[in-house]
Protein backbone atom coordinates (compact mmCIF):
# COMPACT_ATOMS: atom_id res chain seq x y z
CA UNK A 1 0.00 0.00 0.00
CA UNK A 2 1.07 3.44 -0.72
CA UNK A 3 2.28 5.45 1.59
CA UNK A 4 -0.36 8.35 2.21
CA UNK A 5 1.24 12.07 1.45
CA UNK A 6 -0.25 15.27 2.76
CA UNK A 7 -2.30 16.65 0.47
CA UNK A 8 -0.57 14.53 -2.41
CA UNK A 9 2.19 13.21 -3.99
CA UNK A 10 3.01 16.38 -5.92
CA UNK A 11 4.96 18.48 -2.95
CA UNK A 12 7.75 15.14 -3.06
CA UNK A 13 8.39 15.17 -7.03
CA UNK A 14 7.99 18.84 -7.68
CA UNK A 15 11.39 18.97 -5.21
CA UNK A 16 13.15 16.18 -7.47
CA UNK A 17 11.96 18.46 -10.57
CA UNK A 18 13.33 21.66 -9.99
CA UNK A 19 16.97 20.54 -8.04
CA UNK A 20 17.52 17.50 -10.68
CA UNK A 21 16.51 20.43 -13.73
CA UNK A 22 18.34 23.23 -11.88
CA UNK A 23 21.97 21.49 -11.43
CA UNK A 24 21.54 20.26 -15.28
CA UNK A 25 21.27 24.03 -15.84
CA UNK A 26 24.04 25.07 -13.82
CA UNK A 27 26.34 22.27 -15.17
CA UNK A 28 25.94 23.22 -18.66
CA UNK A 29 26.29 27.35 -17.74
CA UNK A 30 29.29 26.01 -16.31
CA UNK A 31 30.68 24.14 -19.55
CA UNK A 32 30.50 26.99 -21.27
CA UNK A 33 32.87 28.83 -19.01
CA UNK A 34 34.86 26.40 -18.14
CA UNK A 35 35.04 23.35 -20.70
CA UNK A 36 34.55 19.64 -18.77
CA UNK A 37 33.44 16.55 -20.30
CA UNK A 38 32.61 15.23 -17.43
CA UNK A 39 30.64 18.15 -16.18
CA UNK A 40 28.08 17.58 -19.33
CA UNK A 41 27.50 13.89 -18.95
CA UNK A 42 26.38 14.21 -15.52
CA UNK A 43 24.13 17.24 -16.86
CA UNK A 44 22.75 15.16 -19.81
CA UNK A 45 21.59 12.65 -16.99
CA UNK A 46 20.44 15.46 -14.76
CA UNK A 47 18.44 16.36 -17.56
CA UNK A 48 16.91 13.21 -18.73
CA UNK A 49 16.09 11.89 -15.18
CA UNK A 50 14.48 15.68 -14.03
CA UNK A 51 12.60 15.54 -17.04
CA UNK A 52 11.34 11.67 -16.31
CA UNK A 53 10.54 12.95 -12.42
CA UNK A 54 8.53 15.88 -14.46
CA UNK A 55 5.67 14.27 -15.73
CA UNK A 56 5.28 12.66 -12.19
CA UNK A 57 5.07 15.89 -11.17
CA UNK A 58 2.89 17.05 -13.66
CA UNK A 59 0.38 13.76 -13.05
CA UNK A 60 0.17 14.63 -8.94
CA UNK A 61 -0.19 17.97 -10.43
CA UNK A 62 -3.60 18.08 -12.54
CA UNK A 63 -4.07 15.35 -9.68
CA UNK A 64 -4.24 17.91 -6.76
CA UNK A 65 -5.60 20.58 -9.29
CA UNK A 66 -8.59 18.47 -9.18
CA UNK A 67 -9.15 17.20 -5.35
CA UNK A 68 -7.46 20.11 -3.24
CA UNK A 69 -10.21 21.96 -1.36
CA UNK A 70 -10.38 25.77 -2.34
CA UNK A 71 -11.72 29.36 -3.35
CA UNK A 72 -12.34 31.75 -5.20
CA UNK A 73 -8.61 33.18 -5.01
CA UNK A 74 -6.75 30.63 -4.66
CA UNK A 75 -8.49 28.70 -7.91
CA UNK A 76 -7.12 31.54 -9.89
CA UNK A 77 -3.72 30.95 -8.32
CA UNK A 78 -3.77 27.53 -8.62
CA UNK A 79 -5.06 27.68 -12.27
CA UNK A 80 -2.00 30.45 -13.04
CA UNK A 81 0.66 28.22 -11.41
CA UNK A 82 -1.32 25.03 -13.68
CA UNK A 83 -1.23 26.71 -16.52
CA UNK A 84 2.73 28.12 -15.92
CA UNK A 85 3.74 24.31 -15.15
CA UNK A 86 2.41 23.43 -18.69
CA UNK A 87 4.12 25.73 -21.03
CA UNK A 88 7.36 25.05 -18.90
CA UNK A 89 6.84 21.46 -19.91
CA UNK A 90 6.00 21.83 -23.42
CA UNK A 91 9.73 23.88 -23.50
CA UNK A 92 11.50 21.32 -21.55
CA UNK A 93 10.38 18.70 -24.26
CA UNK A 94 12.69 20.25 -27.36
CA UNK A 95 15.30 20.85 -24.90
CA UNK A 96 15.49 16.95 -23.98
CA UNK A 97 15.07 15.77 -27.95
CA UNK A 98 17.52 18.31 -29.14
CA UNK A 99 20.30 16.96 -25.74
CA UNK A 100 19.07 13.02 -27.05
CA UNK A 101 19.64 13.85 -30.54
CA UNK A 102 23.45 15.51 -29.73
CA UNK A 103 24.54 12.73 -27.59
CA UNK A 104 23.36 10.27 -29.98
CA UNK A 105 24.99 11.74 -33.27
CA UNK A 106 28.36 12.98 -30.87
CA UNK A 107 27.98 16.76 -31.46
CA UNK A 108 28.33 19.69 -28.86
CA UNK A 109 25.44 21.37 -27.29
CA UNK A 110 25.86 24.80 -28.15
CA UNK A 111 25.09 27.89 -27.26
CA UNK A 112 21.64 28.07 -28.51
CA UNK A 113 20.60 24.86 -26.64
CA UNK A 114 21.94 26.67 -23.30
CA UNK A 115 19.77 29.96 -24.44
CA UNK A 116 16.50 27.73 -24.57
CA UNK A 117 17.42 25.97 -21.51
CA UNK A 118 17.50 29.37 -19.54
CA UNK A 119 14.21 29.95 -20.76
CA UNK A 120 12.95 26.65 -19.67
CA UNK A 121 15.21 27.56 -16.09
CA UNK A 122 13.18 30.70 -15.86
CA UNK A 123 10.14 29.53 -16.14
CA UNK A 124 10.30 26.93 -13.88
CA UNK A 125 11.68 29.49 -11.13
CA UNK A 126 8.43 31.25 -11.86
CA UNK A 127 6.03 27.90 -11.23
CA UNK A 128 8.11 27.37 -8.72
CA UNK A 129 7.21 30.78 -6.82
CA UNK A 130 3.37 30.53 -7.84
CA UNK A 131 3.55 27.28 -6.17
CA UNK A 132 5.32 28.32 -3.10
CA UNK A 133 2.66 31.10 -2.96
CA UNK A 134 -0.54 28.29 -3.03
CA UNK A 135 0.62 26.82 0.04
CA UNK A 136 2.11 29.82 1.83
CA UNK A 137 -0.41 32.45 0.90
CA UNK A 138 -3.55 30.47 0.52
CA UNK A 139 -2.80 27.67 2.74
CA UNK A 140 -3.79 25.25 0.26
CA UNK A 141 -3.01 21.42 1.29
CA UNK A 142 -2.48 22.38 4.57
CA UNK A 143 -4.51 20.42 7.43
CA UNK A 144 -4.08 23.19 10.27
CA UNK A 145 -2.38 26.59 10.98
CA UNK A 146 -0.70 27.64 13.98
CA UNK A 147 -2.09 30.52 16.38
CA UNK A 148 0.58 33.35 15.05
CA UNK A 149 -0.61 35.26 18.83
CA UNK A 150 0.94 32.81 21.03
CA UNK A 151 4.40 32.53 20.87
CA UNK A 152 6.78 34.32 20.86
CA UNK A 153 10.31 33.09 20.14
CA UNK A 154 12.87 35.61 21.54
CA UNK A 155 11.97 34.59 24.82
CA UNK A 156 10.13 31.54 24.21
CA UNK A 157 6.96 32.27 26.26
CA UNK A 158 3.25 30.77 25.08
CA UNK A 159 0.52 33.05 26.26
CA UNK A 160 -1.81 35.70 25.48
CA UNK A 161 0.11 38.29 27.37
CA UNK A 162 4.00 38.67 27.00
CA UNK A 163 5.54 40.24 30.14
CA UNK A 164 9.43 41.08 29.56
CA UNK A 165 11.65 38.62 28.37
CA UNK A 166 9.03 36.27 27.35
CA UNK A 167 7.67 35.85 30.84
CA UNK A 168 3.76 34.84 30.37
CA UNK A 169 2.21 37.27 32.78
CA UNK A 170 -0.42 34.76 35.28
CA UNK A 171 -1.45 36.71 37.92
CA UNK A 172 1.45 36.72 40.02
CA UNK A 173 5.02 38.02 40.30
CA UNK A 174 8.21 37.06 40.58
CA UNK A 175 9.90 38.87 43.56
CA UNK A 176 7.62 42.05 44.69
CA UNK A 177 4.32 40.83 45.66
CA UNK A 178 1.62 43.08 43.95
CA UNK A 179 -1.78 43.05 44.60
CA UNK A 180 -3.89 45.44 42.37
CA UNK A 181 -1.17 47.77 41.14
CA UNK A 182 0.63 48.59 44.79
CA UNK A 183 4.17 47.76 45.86
CA UNK A 184 4.92 46.66 49.38
CA UNK A 185 5.83 50.17 50.23
CA UNK A 186 2.61 51.47 49.05
CA UNK A 187 1.06 48.64 51.14
CA UNK A 188 2.29 49.68 54.03
CA UNK A 189 1.84 53.63 53.68
CA UNK A 190 -1.66 52.70 53.79
CA UNK A 191 -1.62 51.31 57.38
CA UNK A 192 -1.25 47.43 56.37
CA UNK A 193 0.68 45.37 58.42
CA UNK A 194 2.83 43.20 56.41
CA UNK A 195 4.09 40.62 58.65
CA UNK A 196 0.84 39.87 59.91
CA UNK A 197 -0.13 38.83 56.90
CA UNK A 198 2.84 36.63 56.09
CA UNK A 199 2.32 35.24 59.70
CA UNK A 200 -1.38 34.46 58.67
CA UNK A 201 -0.36 33.00 55.08
CA UNK A 202 1.86 30.23 56.94
CA UNK A 203 -0.94 29.67 59.46
CA UNK A 204 -2.93 28.56 56.62
CA UNK A 205 -0.13 26.70 54.81
CA UNK A 206 0.14 24.40 57.59
CA UNK A 207 -3.46 23.00 57.83
CA UNK A 208 -4.78 24.88 60.21
CA UNK A 209 -8.41 26.67 60.65
CA UNK A 210 -9.44 29.50 58.64
CA UNK A 211 -10.96 31.30 61.00
CA UNK A 212 -10.30 35.44 61.33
Amino acid sequence: MMIEIIPNWHPVFVHFTVALLSVSLGLFVLNMIVKCDQAILVAKWNLWIGAGVSLLTLAAGVYAYNTVAHDTPSHEAMTEHKNLALITLALLVPVVLWSVISHRQGKVLGTGFVALFLLVGGMLASTAWHGGELVYRYGLGVMSLPKTDKHDHAGHAHGDDVVGEGHVDSGHGHGDIDAGGMSMDEMDMDGMDMDGMLQEKDHHDDGHDHDH
